[in-house]
């Protein structure tokens, strides 16, 4: 699997935030001697459009430098032509059957940003993967991993009969949406203690709800802060990833992946690396 990256992602910063270019900038050396790695190009404000508003893009763009859009989500300068390139990643991502692993992530923002109810964006911009899904129009499995509910991803495709969404995260925590599963929405809250063997118990539970004679494609909202001792921890192990992996590559479809959280760089590489191994062990 290639992988899609580009250093810019790692110029913009916001002193003592959390969502810091070390996230991916260890990742990426961790990465760069094992994977061949392609440039993305920034995604088009029509690529934007897709999935957001005109007023959500506008907002973005013309957010003032140095300010706050929320209470969690800052704005430095240039963040509109970040956000750009970052979406871009996640359109090539889905082009290669690649993983891109840019920030920012994307899965918290709806159609208007905020989404379901949460006032806030949590560190997102642009929903990199529904864009890159969208742009795809397949019939789409998106399989959240991330420890948070991607509660956007599931207010863009919510009455979209092409996507099944799944939803593997924590509770309680942000964004405190997903307690259910709703029409092609299929949501699965899980303890801060589930482990490997809960998780991968709900999973196959999971995927074996989803008709696979009906999907084309899977997207995997890759976020790896559900590794033990990460923001949203769900005491995850590097070999849980690698079982995941497995799990993704035995339904025999064209997989593409993208970055959402995980804020320990060490981590993510080497869960990013587990991940795919696992796949392509089952391809």
């Amino acid at each position: 699997m290639k992988l899609i990256f580009s250093k810019k992602c790692l110029e913009y910063n916001w002193q003592g935030h959390i969502e810091r270019p070390e996230r991916v900038q260890v990742a990426f050396d961790l990465l760069k001697t094992r994977y061949e790695f392609l440039e993305p190009q920034p995604a088009t404000e029509q690529d934007l459009l897709s999935v957001h508003t005109q007023d959500y893009v506008n907002y973005i763009k013309n957010a003032k430098p140095g300010s706050y859009l929320d209470g969690d989500t800052p704005a430095p300068e240039n963040i509109y032509e970040y956000a750009l390139l970052s979406a871009g990643g996640a359109i090539l991502a889905s082009e290669q059957n690649g993983f891109s692993i840019m920030r920012p992530p994307g899965h918290h923002a709806g159609r208007n940003g905020t989404a379901m109810g949460v006032p806030t964006l949590g560190f997102c911009y642009f929903n990199n993967i529904a864009i890159a899904v969208k742009k795809l129009n397949t019939p789409t499995l998106i399989l959240d991993i991330d420890g948070h509910h991607g509660n956007g991803t599931q207010e863009i495709f919510q009455t979209n009969p092409k996507i099944t969404f799944v939803s593997l995260h924590r509770h309680p925590t942000y964004p405190g949406t997903g307690l259910r599963s709703v029409g092609n929405s299929l949501n699965f809250p899980l303890p801060y203690n589930a482990g490997d063997s809960l998780y991968l118990e709900t999973l196959q539970h999971a995927l074996n709800l989803v008709n696979m004679d009906n999907i084309k494609n899977i997207a995997i909202s890759a976020g790896f802060d559900a590794h033990q001792g990460d923001l949203a921890s769900l005491s995850l192990t590097p070999d849980c990833y690698r079982q995941i992996g497995k799990l993704v590559g035995e339904l025999n479809r064209p997989v593409f992946a993208v970055l959402e959280g995980g804020y320990i760089g060490e981590y993510v590489g080497a869960d990013i690396h587990e991940l795919i191994s696992g796949i392509e062990e089952k391809r």
